[in-house]
């Protein structure tokens, strides 16, 4: 396993923020300068949403994967920020999925985090939820193996563990897995670690990801911030070791979302990598 980070840790920088309970850093980042960040920080890999690239057209394209190659830094490719399918609601995003498949092989990304929806999409019948979802799934799965990019569905606040189990058991394809985030389901109220063990059998990439209880209703987005690895309530080690007992050998992605005041996002990154880069030591 490889430490590295997700381009998410720097959202606000890139103009993306909740105003509900974020605000405006003052100041911006581009895609270029969270890679040149990430080999500053000396990780192995970087996850990278393509929301925040810019146009990728051909000539960007090969500058990515030249830059990525000589800053050494394996790469994920991200699609879906902040609600992908739509829950299986926008059958049409298949398109743009599909699209990106090929940007991932050009970037040289075997793995692509994908999202089937978010909080704002989950609908309240499983059933209808699954009926959507499935054909889409199964629609985008030739063109990823025919590239050669494995799709990672992350849990994304819209699916609960045992739901994402039942649509990667009745689709079973090796080219679909899980992009593990080990906060998420937290939000829906699920145990963390029950969570972790029921999906480390199919992760493919991770969100590697801490956080704490703070103020408001446990229902609320807010009242889980993130703070640096090994700070907050996940037991990082643990989740390691359901890992590693399940023979990933991929990218440890560390990612910030709605973080903690008592912490600047470099401050969380850096402190993060440290402690990561400790616990694979041991």
């Amino acid at each position: 396993m490889k430490p590295a980070v997700d381009s998410y840790c720097w959202h606000r920088q890139f103009g993306d923020w909740h105003p509900d309970i974020q605000r405006d850093p003052g100041v911006r980042v581009s895609a270029w300068d969270v890679i040149a960040r990430a080999k500053a920080l000396g990780v192995a890999g970087i996850s990278l949403e393509s929301c925040y690239m810019p146009p990728l057209d051909a000539p960007t394209v090969e500058r990515l994967r030249g830059t990525l190659t000589d800053a050494g830094l394996e790469p994920v490719w991200a699609w879906g920020h902040p609600s992908g399918l739509a829950s299986g609601a926008k059958p049409e995003a298949a398109k743009d999925l599909i699209a990106n498949i090929a940007i991932a092989k050009a970037i040289g990304a075997g793995v692509m985090r994908i999202c089937c929806g978010g909080r704002r999409t989950r609908p309240a019948s499983w059933p209808e939820h699954k009926a959507r979802l499935l054909p889409i799934l199964r629609e985008v799965l030739r063109p990823a193996e025919d590239a050669g990019v494995v799709l990672a569905i992350e849990n994304h606040i819209d699916l609960l563990a045992d739901e994402l189990v039942e649509l990667l058991e009745e689709i079973q394809s090796g080219w679909l897995g899980v992009c593990l985030d080990t906060v998420n389901n937290l939000r829906l109220l699920e145990d963390p670690m029950a969570v972790v063990a029921k999906l480390a059998p199919f992760t493919r990439a991770t969100h590697l990801k801490d956080c704490v209880a703070w103020r408001g209703s446990p229902g609320d987005f807010a009242f889980w911030p993130s703070v640096p690895l090994g700070h907050g309530i996940i037991d990082i080690p643990e989740v390691l070791r359901l890992l590693e007992t399940m023979g990933y050998s991929g990218l440890l992605a560390i990612e910030i979302d709605y973080l903690h005041p008592k912490w600047t996002e470099e401050e969380a990154i850096a402190e993060s990598v440290r402690y990561l880069r400790r616990l694979l030591a041991s």
